[in-house]
């Protein structure tokens, strides 16, 4: 670690340099197929957070993870800090579920899979949502782009018959 600090220090202030030994945990150098060949616990973290942003695979993950956590001599401990983990884990990524109740991975995954599966539903369920919302705006720009075609509507009627805004219809005309 002391190789990285420049400038070199004198050499009356060596002494309080720091001198640390750490070893690298890079898990973007491994691929999925190179993680699930390696069973340990790490591993599993390793996996839980590259599949993340997929809700199945995020899953199969965590059912991985509890399997590997059983077969640790020190699972108690383990299952202890890796729970710990993953609950803030799963905060950072805005998983809107009810964490409080899981306190152990082994003992509550039928009820963490419950969570995932009802967060997945939840996202499902917006997305949906606001795909009916962003294709009810281009509906009402569609149809007002229509009249403002006709050339029969002014601008207030427009917004009347369509929900946008003046102002919205006449930057669309404007566009024109």
């Amino acid at each position: 670690m002391d190789e990285l600090v420049r400038p070199t220090p004198p050499l009356f202030l060596r002494a309080y340099q720091p001198h640390l030994r750490y070893y690298l945990i890079d898990e973007g150098r491994y691929t999925p197929e190179q993680l699930s060949a390696i069973d340990s616990p790490l591993s599993g973290v390793f996996e839980v957070e590259i599949a993340s942003g997929d809700r199945v695979s995020l899953q199969a993950a965590v059912d991985r993870l509890v399997r590997l956590i059983q077969a640790d001599p020190n699972k108690a401990r383990l299952d202890r800090l890796i729970t710990h983990w993953l609950k803030r884990h799963l905060r950072r990524l805005s998983a809107d579920i009810d964490l409080k109740q899981i306190n152990s991975l082994v003992e509550d995954k039928a009820m963490l899979a419950e969570n995932l599966e009802s967060w997945a539903q939840r996202e499902r369920r917006e997305g949906r949502l606001e795909g009916e919302r962003i294709g009810m705006k281009k509906t009402a720009q569609d149809t007002a782009r229509n009249l403002i075609a006709l050339g029969m509507l002014n601008d207030g009627q427009i917004a009347q018959a369509t929900g946008l805004s003046v102002a919205q219809v006449e930057a669309l005309r404007a566009d024109n």
